[in-house]
């Protein structure tokens, strides 16, 4: 095939070999509530309970692991933010280790 040299290459740009656990590992760091909050707004978040792995629930959503989500959900290990938290956490100003997996936001209580 004969490229224009014009035009972009835009195949380079889904090459990426980084693998799950480094991209998850990249988009992961301690964040305050100021941070959160507005994504909180949104109904991005995802609370992990402090008794889980964090990366293990972002690996589970990065690959579509809907079942085990389920379950994580039905047994409260992973729960959706509500109002009271958002009161609660807008009172403390917590810090998160919070984890992207877009759309959501993983986020799991720091120490």
């Amino acid at each position: 095939m004969k490229r224009n040299a014009d035009s972009m290459d835009y195949t380079l740009l889904g090459l990426d070999q980084t693998t799950i656990d480094d991209k998850l590992k990249k988009y992961s760091g301690i964040v305050n509530w100021n941070y959160i909050r507005p994504h909180f707004l949104a109904g991005n978040v995802i609370y992990v309970d402090s008794e889980m792995e964090i990366q293990k629930v972002g690996k589970a959503f990065s690959l579509d692991h809907k079942s085990q989500v389920k379950n994580w959900l039905r047994s409260g290990e992973i729960l959706v933010p509500s109002e009271p938290h958002g009161k609660h956490w807008e009172n403390e100003k917590p810090d998160f280790l919070a984890l992207i997996v877009s759309p959501f936001i993983l986020i799991q209580p720091v120490d």
